[in-house]
């Protein structure tokens, strides 16, 4: 397995960044600057970024040079298949999106885990890049959300599971698949048609309830169509 710190090393080079650790107080005030610039009306208090570094849950910042334009922040956490990373939030500097930060940023979150012996917005990069799985879905997982950009939204969230230990890269499919069609840019969709928004995102949950209910879980996005792609699991490697 090629290893799991050179390689997002290496894709941090390729973003224009440096991947640093954040785990003090004033580091909580950067990851907020990028939170603000992201969603705006919601913050992270200090003493949780700090808690959760002193707990081995340090948070990992992309950097040009002094500015932070970049982090993930998630957490160890255990169910009834084990130890896990939980990941939580992920987000860029508005200007900085679509040029692999948040790809280095997840690698990076990976490598940590993979050197804790932990294994265990944006469907691109969870399945077409890490080749990560969906096998969750809940309506509503925060309820109604509060955040300037999404305020009134209903927060259905998909569960991704990442194989750690499996080479990051999209799964082929060697069986039938269920196409579940998202619109290319939600967001804009609520601006210009927030009913219409609203009718893609019952559809889009009633199609994953139903794949899921079939013992189907999402294996790929095609990003061209603009579409998840659920299978048996055995189907995908």
């Amino acid at each position: 397995m090629t290893d799991a710190w050179e390689l997002a090393r290496a894709a941090a080079r390729g973003a224009g960044v440096e991947l640093r650790p954040l785990p003090g107080v004033d580091d909580a005030d950067l990851i907020n600057e990028v939170i603000q610039a992201t969603w705006g009306g919601q913050r992270i208090d200090r003493e949780v970024i700090r808690a959760l570094a002193a707990s081995g849950n340090v948070c990992w910042g992309a950097f040009d040079g002094s500015d932070l334009i970049g982090f993930v922040l998630g957490w160890a956490g255990v169910n009834e298949d084990g130890l896990h990373v939980h990941s939580h939030m992920l987000a860029a500097v508005p200007d900085r999106r679509h040029r692999g930060v948040g790809y280095a940023l997840k690698l990076a979150q990976r490598a940590q885990a993979l050197v804790q012996q932990i294994l265990a917005r944006n469907a691109w990069l969870n399945l077409g890049k890490l080749g990560a799985v969906v096998d969750g879905f809940t309506r509503d997982y925060y309820g109604a959300m509060t955040d300037d950009l999404n305020v009134g939204e209903r927060s259905d969230r998909l569960m991704v599971r990442w194989e750690l230990v499996r080479e990051p890269g999209p799964r082929s499919i060697t069986g039938p698949s269920t196409r579940i069609p998202i619109p290319v840019d939600h967001q804009d969709l609520r601006t210009r048609d927030p009913e219409e928004a609203r009718r893609w995102r019952d559809d889009v949950a009633a199609r994953v309830e139903g794949a899921m209910a079939r013992g189907e879980i999402g294996v790929a996005f095609d990003r061209d169509r603009s579409c998840y792609l659920f299978a048996k699991e055995d189907a995908a490697r």
